[in-house]
């Protein structure tokens, strides 16, 4: 009897960053098809490199990374911004850059 009877709750730190995951693939479809799938598959391949490497209870982490995120959501969203590209910063850190 170790199985759950219905669906895990999410926390509220999985529903922001949910929320910002599907956020990015609506803005995503505003963009031309060819920036799209760029954008499609920095954005996928972020958050599956984050949901790796970040300790699920670096709290404080979490909240940062989600700020960040909606920040260059916020961006992505401007007309003006065609895409955006993953440039690696140095060898212990990553970050997203906007082309425009």
């Amino acid at each position: 009897m170790g199985a759950s009877s219905g669906p895990r709750r999410l926390s509220g730190m999985q529903k922001q960053a949910l929320a910002l995951y599907r956020g990015f693939l609506r803005a995503a479809r505003s963009k031309p098809a060819e920036e799209r799938r760029q954008i499609e598959s920095v954005v996928s391949s972020e958050f599956r490199k984050n949901s790796k490497q970040v300790d699920r209870k670096n709290f404080i982490y979490i909240e940062y990374l989600l700020c960040r995120g909606n920040k260059q959501l916020d961006q992505l969203k401007s007309p003006d911004t065609v895409g955006l590209s993953s440039l690696s910063v140095d060898s212990s850190s990553q970050t997203t850059g906007y082309y425009y």
